[in-house]
């Protein structure tokens, strides 16, 4: 037996349009040359041509909000309460045993850009493949929006989640969810669109709202859960960067598949 790794993240990435422009990220390198320059300042007296080729550390200063690249959102992003009135977790508070656990891919890729995917919708799917949801399975949500990661245009792309739909995963002890666009709910300039046109304040980040009743985590702008080989049957690894009191934090998912 062997095991595949598959990479469920994207790069965080400079200059690229797939993000509204206060978001998208900043990245100064320091190439070698510069470094060499810079650990001059830490060893005097020494010259640059004593340093193995003349060159030095590499590294790279970041501006970047915690939603950028593919991250887990924390209850806190969405509310300050959780589970009907307690106090909403943090990134830095989220227990490590709902990042790791068996994975479910939900494929919708047949839906278009901006409609809703309805807990029946959800249902369907998984008696499609099978599947019966238990507590702390990580649900992934395949809309195939990250094709366009990189291009305006993802901003618009992929279906989404409602409220009913994130409940009915909650219900079932769903702890941690994730999806391959830009939102867990459906895009934005929808939701906007359609509160324009009949005024219901209630469609407005519906899903993310859903985590005020019960607190869980969604990872958004994930990737490649369309080489996952099989809808379940899989584990997945989403562990979060550390940061303290925080709405989000980076993560790089993994699904590890025995064969």
């Amino acid at each position: 037996m062997s095991t595949r790794y598959i990479d469920l993240s994207i790069d965080i990435e400079p200059e690229l349009p797939s993000d509204p422009p206060e978001m998208i990220p900043q990245v100064t390198y320091i190439d070698h040359n510069l470094g060499a320059d810079q650990m001059l300042q830490f060893f005097p007296g020494v010259e640059k041509n004593q340093l193995p080729e003349g060159k030095g550390w590499a590294l790279e200063l970041i501006s970047l909000t915690t939603h950028s690249g593919t991250h887990l959102d924390a209850p806190y992003h969405y509310h300050p309460k959780m589970d009907k009135g307690k106090r909403a977790l943090t990134i830095d508070e989220i227990p490590l045993d709902w990042c790791f656990g068996d994975g479910v891919v939900l494929t919708f890729t047949q839906k278009a850009d901006g409609e809703p995917i309805t807990a029946e919708d959800v249902e369907n799917e998984l008696k499609r493949i099978g599947y019966r949801l238990k507590p702390k399975d990580i649900v992934l949500i395949h809309v195939g929006a990250d094709q366009f990661w990189g291009k305006p245009e993802y901003l618009f792309k992929g279906a989404g989640m409602t409220r009913e739909s994130t409940l009915f995963l909650l219900e079932q002890g769903i702890k941690v969810v994730g999806i391959d666009a830009w939102s867990w709910d459906r895009p934005l300039p929808y939701l906007a669109e359609e509160f324009k046109q009949n005024g219901d304040p209630s469609i407005i980040w519906e899903a993310h709202f859903a985590g005020i009743e019960k607190g869980y985590c969604h990872m958004e702008k994930m990737t490649n859960l369309d080489k996952i080989p099989k809808p379940f049957g899989f584990k997945v690894a989403c562990f979060p960067v550390k940061i303290k009191a925080a709405s989000a934090g980076w993560t790089r998912p993994v699904a590890i598949i025995e064969e």
